[in-house]
């Protein structure tokens, strides 16, 4: 894994940054496909691991939660909201129509649900991290945004790259993957105002540049 930041680490995967996880502290930070539980056991073998947190719950962000609880004996975290589509993945194709492409990557890539051990809302600290409530990308996405070093781990409110080719650049994630473009939206302008010395995606490499945050969250449309 490497160090982004103290006590921030981005583990290794293939392609590099496609599908990010990330370790903060002493908690694991999303999951990937279902495919992802080996090498992220592997990464985090003989470290600490107290807990595992869901920025949201669709397919490549929850596909080794059930494995890497149940291997790890750890508990499962997300937002209140997307409690329900944790526990079971078959909630998250209510929350639009599902296309031909969502029943291609829901038979790839989901896991098994896992029971919520906490249901996480705005303001509550996960391993020095605060909470904000970010929905649009889902219902009940959450960052995690640490103010003393201004360290924020986005999720997907934005793409740190071009899904399609891999180059890293700013970008919202594709409109036919979320449940509310314009929402999310307001979620991206409202984390640029923090000005973030450090921007850690679902996608895409680490950006260290609030001003280009700040100019493309500016540029959405309303």
């Amino acid at each position: 894994m490497r160090r982004l930041a103290e006590d921030v680490y981005q583990l290794q995967g293939f392609p590099a940054n496609a599908i990010n996880v990330f370790v903060v502290g002493d908690v694991i930070v999303d999951a990937g496909t279902r495919h992802a539980a080996g090498r992220i056991l592997r990464q985090v073998r003989g470290r600490a691991v107290s807990a595992h947190v869901l920025t949201h719950a669709h397919p490549d962000h929850q596909g080794s939660t059930h494995e890497l609880c149940d291997t790890l004996a750890i508990p499962l975290w997300c937002g209140e909201l997307e409690a329900p589509a944790a526990e079971d993945p078959a909630m998250m194709r209510t929350e639009k129509p599902a296309s031909t492409l969502d029943r291609l990557i829901d038979r790839v890539w989901t896991g098994p649900g896992h029971p919520v051990a906490r249901r996480l809302t705005e303001g509550d600290e996960v391993a020095g991290f605060t909470v904000l409530h970010t929905p649009g990308h889902t219902i009940g996405h959450i960052a995690l945004w640490r103010e003393s070093d201004r360290v924020l781990i986005a999720g997907d409110v934005l793409n740190g790259m071009q899904l399609t080719t891999g180059r890293p650049g700013l970008h919202e994630p594709p409109a036919a993957f979320s449940v509310d473009p314009a929402r999310n939206r307001e979620s991206a302008r409202r984390l640029a105002e923090l000005r973030p010395s450090l921007i850690c995606f679902g996608h895409g490499p680490a950006l260290r540049s609030p001003e280009a945050l700040g100019t493309f969250a500016a540029a959405l449309p309303a």
